[in-house]
């Protein structure tokens, strides 16, 4: 080996070394700001269970209407589309940053005249491949980049996962209130013929002359209550079956799903009896919001390492290779061929301050994303244990409302025969009465409360994301 290759072969380890240069801070996850176990004790956990996550719904979803409600809403639904179009549009820009660490080469042509004083014009013309300004990134500027917005996309690709799943939960919840709706509303159309039978006969004792007027009154009452009552109901069904139409994002749903068999009440529909829980961490890995969160922290640590570049040299290539000549006719004859390379080097010494302020934004904004990191963790940590508290508890007190429903059902008839029988007062009959339905209505609300509930554990673990199988 020469002398005369010795510096070269240093100017290329030199390059191939600052090829290789980061400013980009090394990512650690941070540590979860959460208890280790959850604070609802329960069955220990099932280390063999398949997770949540794992689990497709259409196993979790045992309704045959209801999955396909939910088919429907993931082909139609506008929300998840436009998810699944944001993770196109992320893809796009993470290519167009990806592809500014090669160069851009193009064909060129152009011809100029410039006059000279006191002589002809010279006439040039050029054609060939032409290199410009391609940034050789030493300093990893460019690489940072890249890395950022290689977070952005994957930060999509969480985003539609989650939103999948808050739209497989979001149906699932309409569907049930339409049955509670359908249930609420035939107690109160029972209930409602019931009163209406007792006003009748309350008002035939009253022209008699057997029951005072108060009776009447008091059972008038009643009947317009649960008028009123029905009316609300009816309203809200009106209002939840819109609410589904724009989770199916169909008009005909409801002809579509016809001759799919139904549930038929609250009682016969179940959704998976037990789900494992297992532990905080499992929760931090099979949540999608907690990965978008991370992949957008790991975008803002990446643009640290860009504003940080940006203190230093920016070298940028430009090159050309082709033909030259005066003559048009002549371009591309023998001995008109060249090329040329043209390095230039940017080193800011005076930006009043423009690059420090862009390393604090990148900070600040790294800062802000470890925030919310941290707090996507909590928000997943409350919510499965709020769910856990309802399963813990949603069980035994339907179990004591059905009791007492029975229990004011019984009262309710023995109240009826004492009143015909001249033993109790009226104002007897209307109390168990009144009871009665309130009972009725608490059964049916906190049987939707415990289904909804499951349906929010399956969700707040992770499950409703995973492809049909």
């Amino acid at each position: 080996m020469s002398k005369k290759q010795l510096p070269r072969l240093a100017v290329l380890a030199a390059a191939a070394w600052l090829a290789g240069c980061s400013f980009m801070p090394a990512y650690e996850r941070p540590a979860a700001p959460v208890a280790a176990q959850w604070p609802v004790s329960g069955p220990p956990a099932d280390t063999a269970a398949q997770p949540v996550a794992d689990i497709p719904w259409q196993r979790f979803v045992s309704d045959a209407r209801l999955r396909a409600l939910i088919e429907l809403s993931l082909e139609n639904n506008r929300d998840l589309r436009v998810a699944v179009l944001n993770i196109d549009k992320a893809r796009a820009q993470y290519r167009i940053q990806r592809a500014d660490r090669l160069p851009t080469i193009g064909v060129g042509a152009s011809g100029s005249r410039t006059p000279q004083p006191g002589g002809e014009d010279v006439t040039v013309y050029q054609a060939g491949l032409t290199l410009s300004s391609w940034e050789l990134d030493f300093f990893g500027r460019v690489a940072s980049l890249s890395e950022a917005a290689l977070g952005q996309y994957l930060a999509t690709e969480e985003g539609r996962k989650s939103a999948q799943i808050s739209l497989v939960s979001s149906v699932a919840n309409a569907y049930l209130a339409l049955l509670a709706d359908d249930e609420l509303l035939a107690l109160t159309r029972q209930t409602l013929a019931t009163r209406e039978d007792s006003a009748r006969l309350s008002r035939l004792r009253f022209d008699s002359g057997v029951a005072s007027e108060l009776d009447w009154r008091q059972a008038q009452s009643l009947l317009e209550a649960a008028r009123a009552t029905l009316a609300q109901l009816q309203r809200q069904r009106a209002q939840d079956q819109n609410l589904l139409t724009l989770l199916v994002g169909q008009p005909d749903w409801a002809a579509r799903i016809a001759g799919v068999p139904a549930a038929g009440s609250l009682e016969s529909t179940v959704m998976m009896a037990e789900l494992p829980a297992g532990l905080p961490s499992d929760v931090l890995t099979a949540r999608p919001d907690i990965r978008q969160a991370e992949q957008l922290l790991r975008s803002a640590n990446a643009n640290i390492g860009a504003a940080r570049a940006a203190f230093f040299p920016r070298i940028t290539l430009t090159a050309g290779f082709g033909t030259v000549s005066t003559q048009l006719s002549g371009l591309f004859e023998s001995g008109s061929w060249g090329w040329s390379v043209a390095p230039q080097l940017l080193l800011p010494i005076f930006d009043a301050g423009r690059n420090q302020a862009g390393l604090d934004v990148a900070n600040v904004n790294r800062d802000i994303a470890l925030a919310q990191y941290e707090k996507a963790i909590q928000t997943a940590f409350r919510e499965v244990a709020d769910a856990l508290a309802g399963r813990a508890t949603l069980g035994e007190e339907l179990r004591a409302q059905q009791a007492q429903a029975e229990a004011e059902a019984t009262r309710f008839r023995l109240s009826d025969l004492r009143y015909r029988n001249g033993v109790a007062s009226y104002l007897d009959l209307l109390d168990a009465q009144r009871s009665l339905f309130a009972t009725q209505q608490a059964v049916v609300q906190t049987r939707l409360a415990q289904l909804q509930n499951q349906v929010a554990l399956y969700r707040t673990l992770g499950g409703g994301w995973t492809a049909q199988p």
